[in-house]
């Protein structure tokens, strides 16, 4: 289902290398850009129905909304830990401006209400050791439901080691109930390439059900997207030697901002391993963080 994956440049438009909007996504909530800018450079946006997160992938930035300015502490990638981030709330005009150039990710979502414009440091983000053994990798929880306060954008980032396998077992979190979230959800992704400098890349997969089907099966490589409408996601996995990092981007239309998932259960017998395992010893990268299964 070549619609689902969206190769690096194939979305892009002028400052950005990656444009996702509900329109282009064909659902309702869930939006990604991924914008660069030259040194010196200055960019102008207006949020209109979205709420948005403004997260330095490569370099810092100053980000300015409604008189207020907060300078950003980037880094020089994504495996080089977490970074600070801006929220700014919907109906909003605001302006990103960088010294020296960068990547910023623009992670997007429908809003009801409009939040005040906000700064996190990086330090402040909660990093989460999941898995064990080669299903070991680090979340970034830096716009969780229960980390940040947003109307209904969730977002968080996974670095996996290379020839580890994340995003597993497959979950979904296509239907609204007590146990499970309706989100719409972006993988965006970078990968490290290897010693040699090989180019990077992984591998990601959807499936879905009888009712709902869906099938993906797509080599990723820096700068793919993939989008999951419904159906069990995951694994993402990482091929030996390339460290795999993937932003994820999620909204849905529930009255409730939560991720509740439903693994596959053809797979879900695979976290009683972990109990025996101790996490990868390449983690975590970046700044020592919490563990978790």
């Amino acid at each position: 289902m070549p619609e689902y994956y969206l190769p690096a440049g194939s979305t892009a438009d002028d400052n950005f290398s990656v444009a996702i909007t509900p329109e282009s996504a064909g659902w309702a909530e869930s939006s990604l850009w991924i914008v660069n800018l030259a040194a010196d450079e200055e960019i102008d946006i207006e949020t209109g129905d979205d709420e948005i997160i403004i997260l330095p992938l490569a370099g810092s930035a100053t980000v300015t909304c409604d008189g207020t300015r907060y300078t950003l502490r980037g880094r020089a990638s994504v495996f080089d830990g977490p970074s600070d981030f801006a929220y700014v709330g919907r109906d909003s005009e605001y302006s990103i401006e960088t010294d020296e150039g960068g990547r910023f990710a623009l992670c997007g979502a429908r809003a009801k209400k409009r939040l005040p414009f906000r700064y996190v440091k990086a330090d402040d983000v909660a990093v989460e050791l999941r898995g064990a053994g080669n299903c070991s990798r680090q979340i970034h929880n830096f716009g969780s439901a229960d980390a940040f306060e947003a109307d209904s954008l969730i977002a968080c980032e996974v670095l996996t080691p290379g020839g580890n396998w994340s995003s597993y077992p497959a979950h979904k979190h296509d239907t609204e109930s007590a146990t499970e979230s309706a989100l719409e959800e972006i993988y965006y992704f970078e990968i490290a390439d290897g010693a040699s400098g090989a180019t990077g890349f992984g591998f990601h997969c959807v499936h879905g059900t009888p009712d709902r089907p869906i099938d993906v099966f797509a080599e990723v490589r820096s700068g793919d997207a993939v989008l999951i409408p419904h159906g069990f996601h995951g694994p993402s996995i990482a091929a030996p030697g390339h460290d795999m990092y993937y932003l994820n981007v999620m909204a849905g239309p529930g009255a409730e901002r939560a991720w509740k998932i439903t693994d596959d259960p053809a797979q879900s017998w695979i976290r009683q391993t972990w109990d025996d395992q101790a996490v990868d010893p390449r983690l975590p990268i970046g700044r020592a963080g919490q563990s978790g299964k």
